[in-house]
């Protein structure tokens, strides 16, 4: 047996020890999150191999939504143009809950929509992303043993190959080999309750539909049978008990649910794709132990109500890739890792509960139908809906970097400035310091951050300093002020950095 070892315990196999340093990253599992991170990391010059366990890519076509904040991270990279063709534009809100609510007017993006994707459409682009990038990609690995000591990491693959890295990140899933690997627990709640999805044909009128459905949905709203473009109806139904999710349903099993539900299986027949999920919720209790690190199903699961699975361990990778590459570049500080799960396991935390709490207010129970009533009410008010439509969204997030106006530690949106828009001085995965006063420089640090002067940028305050995910990281005019988040953030300045740049220089493309 294979066995995990933290960064304290070295390891007793000294051919190991001795191995090069192959990478500076591997990554486990090259899903979004993994490509993603891989693709991060390339920003910064680091050597990443992702090794992923299949040959092949899903076999059924499953749509996944892009959320507000997933879109603006695709346009902070250059992405955007390159996803948008491939995805169907829909209206932002009415998702919690299956409450249906129109997102309030005036929510703080210039990408205030959801987008709908198959989801292995969204990993080959975000895959030929990284790999342009330079990353490595290995398909057909599975990794069987990991073992780190003070130096790095090795991983043992299946057909007995060895490889050597500085770091490990494992993206490879909720069920995850390199969280076993480590011993990290990830406690929570089994599988309860189990739904199946799919899309497909039908044989009968989309009235005749419509009318069942919305008699079945007056009590239950974990039940859906709607139109999906091009003929396809996409269905979600209640299961039977809980069955093994290694073994995908049959359209038979679809026909028996429905009758049994609705009174009729309206037909259903030529299905595109069919899958079954859980109500299992649960948390890793740590995303780092040592030189390994967890980010995506990995690190958490919940339902899929509310579709933000996927954008969380994308936004995981935005967090943590710049992170990790100050640290194999050697310019981070050395808590700068460390707030990656400082960050990022608070927002996980509060998406299994909102997950909980939707899946409960799913429930044709009585109880569960009131409160569904009363939030629905509540949902009229618009600061109730924008507040939800913020959180499933993640736009309404604020990391705690302590005191501070209300802007900081929150993203800032697609503004306006001189040379066009914001995120496209994002693109290469380095802070911005956004100087509306002209006076303030990024000194020693402009290797890492750079430096935009605009007077008539779009802004409140006078200057900003943004990390390379688009949080902001300080608010002010003081250049003292200014030189110590960026120490903060970005480490001792460079000592054979360029010059400060001047009050009339932009930022480098």
């Amino acid at each position: 047996m294979h066995s995990s070892r933290s960064s304290a315990e070295p390891s007793p196999n000294g051919a190991a020890e001795r191995a090069p340093l192959m990478f500076d990253v591997i990554i486990v599992g090259c899903g979004p999150t993994g490509a993603m991170l891989a693709a991060e990391l390339r920003l910064h010059g680091v050597r990443v191999l992702v090794v992923e366990k299949e040959t092949e890519p899903a076999s059924f076509v499953r749509i996944v939504g892009l959320h507000i904040r997933s879109i603006e991270l695709m346009a902070m990279r250059g992405l955007l143009d390159r996803v948008l063709p491939h995805g169907r534009r829909r209206p932002a809100g009415g998702f919690f809950a299956a409450i249906a609510k129109p997102a309030p007017e005036g929510l703080d993006s210039a990408h205030a929509y959801l987008l709908g994707i198959p989801q292995p459409v969204i990993v080959r682009l975000l895959e030929e992303h990284a790999v342009a990038l330079g990353a490595q990609v290995r398909h057909g690995c599975a990794v069987t043993g990991v073992e780190q000591d003070d130096e790095g990491v090795t991983v043992e693959l299946a057909d007995g190959e060895r490889l050597r890295s500085r770091h490990l990140v494992g993206c490879d899933g909720g069920r995850s080999t390199v969280r076993r690997l480590l011993g990290v627990g990830f406690p929570g709640e089994p599988a309860r309750t189990e739904t199946l999805m799919g899309e497909m044909e039908v044989g009968v009128p989309q009235e005749e539909i419509a009318a069942k459905v919305a008699e079945i949905q007056e009590t239950d709203k974990s039940f859906s049978l709607g139109p999906f473009g091009e003929g396809v109806y996409r269905v979600v139904v209640p299961a039977e008990g809980v069955g093994d999710r290694a073994e995908p349903p049959t359209i038979d099993d679809f026909r028996q649910r429905l009758r049994a539900i609705a009174g009729t299986d309206f037909g259903v027949h030529s299905p595109r794709w069919l899958s079954r999920f859980g109500d299992a919720t649960r948390l890793a209790e740590r995303y780092r132990v040592g030189r390994v690190l967890l980010a995506g199903d990995a690190a958490h699961i919940h339902p899929p109500i509310g579709g933000q699975g996927l954008n969380l361990g994308v936004q995981d990778a935005f967090n943590l890739g710049w992170k990790l590459a100050g640290q194999v570049r050697g310019w981070a500080p050395e808590s700068l890792l460390d707030t990656y799960q400082d960050e990022r396991r608070p927002v996980a935390e509060d998406v299994l509960d909102n997950t909980r709490a939707q899946m409960a207010l799913s429930s044709p129970e009585p109880g569960p139908r009131a409160l569904r009533r009363l939030l629905t009410e509540l949902m009229d008010f618009d600061e109730v809906n924008r507040h939800l439509i913020e959180k499933i969204t993640a736009i309404g997030l604020r990391y705690d970097f302590g005191a501070g106006p209300d802007l900081l530690g929150r993203r800032l949106r697609d503004i306006d400035v001189r040379q066009g828009r914001l995120y496209e001085l994002l693109h290469r995965g380095r802070g911005l310091l956004l100087d509306r006063t002209g006076r303030l420089s990024t000194g020693g640090w402009s290797d890492r951050v750079d430096h935009l002067a605009d007077p008539t940028a779009a802004l409140d305050v006078p200057c900003v300093l943004l990390r390379p995910d688009g949080h902001v990281a300080w608010i002010g005019d003081d250049q003292r002020d200014l030189d110590a988040q960026l120490y903060r953030w970005f480490g001792a300045p460079g000592r054979d950095a360029p010059d400060p740049v001047g009050p009339k220089d932009t930022a480098r493309r």
